[in-house]
């Protein structure tokens, strides 16, 4: 084994030391989580992880990957795999996302199966992989796009909501094609997040693309689409 037990241990710990009984209860229910909370909120959990990742650092990847994993997988609590998910994101690791970290955040995405996880891993890792190495990265994307796993699809779909100017258009328009009939609920919330997020760059191509898809797509996609839209072209008006 790899993992840096050390930081695993160190993060457990604090966690546990911070620890709100009173908190703890209705953060389990609102996130309809199988493993249950310390109650510690996102702000203090996020500044003592960031301190103890400063004070164990890992130097390799394959640490790196091991670490999380274990951490990850030997979670007692929910916070602990927040934990997990931040520490892949941490900058002192930025050189390690690349392709040799797919296959991690694919786990992690297919294991967490919940937008609280998910959508971390969607729009802060896979999106910049997404932007850095675009060749290595659009294949997966549209691989994920028809998975047989509904947290593959949300991520394939949402993963460019930050992009802005630099979202690749036509892979966001592909991704959405083949979920237009997903019955799922955060396939179609998925949609409408990833259509309104582009909408703030290309207004009109968003109004397009929903008057070509519009025996398709869902009611729900398409009220989360138009929200906020005020600069498409005037068929806009006849939409919303």
């Amino acid at each position: 084994m790899t993992a840096h037990l050390g930081l695993i241990a160190a993060v457990r710990d604090r966690l546990r030391e911070m620890g709100d009984p009173e908190k703890a209860g209705p953060m389990r229910d609102y996130m309809k989580s199988d493993l249950p909370f310390h109650g510690v909120q996102a702000g203090r959990r996020r500044r003592a992880m960031d301190e103890i990742f400063a004070a164990y650092p890992i130097s390799d990847p394959v640490t790196w990957d091991d670490t999380t994993r274990t951490l990850w997988r030997a979670a007692t609590h929910r916070e602990e795999r927040y934990a997990a998910v931040q520490l892949t994101g941490h900058h002192l690791y930025r050189d390690f996302q690349g392709p040799g970290a797919v296959g991690l955040y694919e786990d992690l995405i297919v294991a967490g199966a919940w937008w609280d996880y998910v959508d971390e891993i969607a729009v802060r890792r896979i999106g910049p992989m997404l932007r850095d190495d675009p060749a290595h990265m659009r294949p997966i994307i549209r691989t994920w796009a028809s998975s047989g796993d509904l947290w593959l699809r949300r991520t394939a779909i949402i993963c460019q909501n930050t992009a802005g100017a630099a979202t690749d258009a036509r892979l966001l328009f592909d991704v959405i094609e083949p979920n237009l009939g997903h019955q799922g609920f955060f396939i179609r919330k998925a949609i409408g997040w990833a259509l309104r997020s582009y909408g703030r760059v290309d207004p009109d191509a968003v109004v397009r693309f929903i008057k070509e898809t519009e025996q398709r797509m869902s009611p729900l996609s398409r009220r989360e689409a138009l929200k906020n839209l005020k600069d498409a072209d005037p068929a806009a008006h006849a939409l919303s």
